[in-house]
């Protein structure tokens, strides 16, 4: 109730009760919006913009469905890129475009969340086009909301993927032309050609009888998600009037007349498993988590009782293209894999297929892993000279640097960590191949540091090379790399902590 209200209503001597309020702000938004001190009543879209039906619409729905708790909102770059100043949900701001992939990790991390991509027509048609289709193909439990108003409403009313063959705009003044510009891209129709979506259907916001069938579509959507029943997508036609250059009763009328003749309104797909009626062709099932068995096969290396001298090891791996830089990471992240730790592994690397520079990061760890990117290594293998020098100075006082090498470069600055130099090119050449000098490397990590199995390794390395002489030669460069830390190693630097690894 404002001010003005109350203030009326006490000067003609009736008090609060005198009415009965119907109707009022759903609890989903915040009572105040923090956005501009002087607006807190108020959002930041244009009169009849179609953005604050459809937050009114979802935070309706949201508060009957009793979800408000476990929502995430995720927001994109467009004329909703303030969503999260109105809404009293977990929000998750994201890079233009990329909505749906944000809303994928995040439902595949939290699954118990209700996750909704909320993106426009640029944003989801446009630059998002690869994102929304490869969401809705894989069937991620999540819920779109894709506002079409059939142009660029924030940066100045260009053309849109989704803008009217004939419409004028900044960038069309002669109207789209097919010949030209292309056709409308239809997101709906081309969704629904995919077997993974559960739920796809266009509504309108023309006027209330289509407001209301939106505010169901709205609900079915979310309801699919608590349900887990898979991907759902709601396409809202929505009036600009701003943009148009219209008022917002004429924009609505021509939501109805003009938009909804290219972009018809209807259910496209509601194949829930309770109304699926037709026989889809088979589809090999896969599991939403992997899962390891409670006992290796008799013969398999048994890693689960494992102990890790560790809580989380951080590995940064750089050398040039050609050396197995990635190969050597992508090895280390199945190994703790295998004893059942968390990891990952992330890639760089030039345009170049050889000589360019690469490295990537590896993490192993037994908690969750907050980011795969390693900014101070535990341990750095650098396969080269320029790699010893750009990172060394990164590892930490009490890390591990196995350098490809002899010595170290005469004017190397030596670093507090502990340095071991492997020649392994040499031993890697000596074995018949200079190609497996990363699995030497591999295997004097492995005996320097403990901190992964040996076996573990074997067998990873036999899943990974199926050439048996290429076989041979990866397993004896994995046992000399091994021998040289026993029996031959260059120390250089710190020494060695009682405890081992960490240094």
């Amino acid at each position: 109730m404002t001010g003005e209200i109350k203030e009326s209503m006490e000067s003609a001597g009736l008090g609060n009760d005198a009415f009965e309020v119907s109707h009022s702000k759903s609890s989903v938004f915040y009572p105040l919006y923090q956005r501009k001190s002087e607006l807190k009543h108020q959002t930041h879209y244009c009169p009849g913009c179609g953005h604050g039906i459809v937050h009114k619409l979802i935070a309706e729905a949201i508060q009957d469905v009793n979800l408000q708790d476990r929502t995430v909102f995720v927001s994109p770059v467009g004329c909703s890129v303030f969503a999260y100043y109105y809404f009293d949900l977990g929000n998750v701001q994201v890079a233009h475009g990329r909505a749906p992939a944000a809303a994928t990790g995040i439902k595949r991390s939290c699954p118990d969340k209700i996750v909704i991509a909320y993106q426009g027509d640029g944003d989801l048609a446009a630059i998002g086009t690869a994102e929304i289709i490869h969401a809705a193909n894989r069937g991620e439990k999540i819920a779109v909301f894709f506002v079409n108003n059939a142009i660029y409403g924030m940066t100045g009313g260009q053309m849109a993927p989704t803008t009217l063959v004939g419409q004028k705009t900044t960038t069309s003044p002669w109207g789209r032309r097919p010949s030209n510009e292309g056709f409308p891209l239809c997101v709906c129709e081309l969704l629904s050609t995919l077997q993974a979506p559960a739920y796809i259907e266009r509504v309108a916001l023309s006027d209330n009888k289509n407001i209301m069938k939106a505010q169901r579509a709205i609900r079915k959507a979310l309801e699919i998600q608590r349900d887990a029943a898979g991907f759902s997508f709601v396409e809202i036609l929505s009036p600009c009037p701003t943009i148009w250059g219209m008022d917002p009763v004429e924009a609505r009328k021509w939501v109805s007349e003009r938009m909804a003749v290219t972009f018809p309104v209807k259910v496209f797909r509601d194949s829930r498993p309770s109304t699926i009626t037709d026989n889809p062709p088979p589809v090999r099932a896969m599991p939403d988590v992997l899962e390891i068995p409670s006992a290796p096969p008799q013969g398999a290396c048994k890693t689960a009782a494992r102990a890790h001298p560790f809580e989380e090891m951080t590995i940064k791996i750089a050398g040039f293209g050609g050396q197995g830089v990635l190969l050597l990471g992508q090895l280390l992240a199945e190994m703790g894999m295998r004893e059942r730790l968390e990891v990952s592994w992330l890639p760089s690397y030039g345009p170049e297929m050889r000589s360019g520079s690469a490295h990537c990061d590896v993490c192993m760890s037994k908690k969750r892993i907050g980011s795969p990117l390693v900014s101070q290594p535990n341990v750095l293998i650098a396969m080269n000279e320029i790699s010893l020098r750009k990172f060394a100075p990164s590892v930490g006082p009490q890390g591990l640097i196995l350098f490809n090498g002899t010595t170290l470069p005469p004017d190397f600055e030596l670093p507090s960590s502990r340095i071991v130099c492997i020649p392994a090119t040499e031993i890697a050449d000596g074995l018949g191949s200079t190609k497996v000098a990363n699995v030497v490397l591999m295997g004097a990590f492995l005996e320097e540091t403990s901190c992964l199995s040996p076996e573990t390794a074997a067998r990873a390395i036999e899943d990974k090379v199926k050439r048996i002489d290429l076989l041979e030669v990866n397993r004896r460069a994995l046992e000399a790399g091994r021998e040289f830390i026993d029996k031959e190693e260059m120390l250089v630097g710190a020494e060695p902590q009682p405890d081992g690894f960490p240094y």
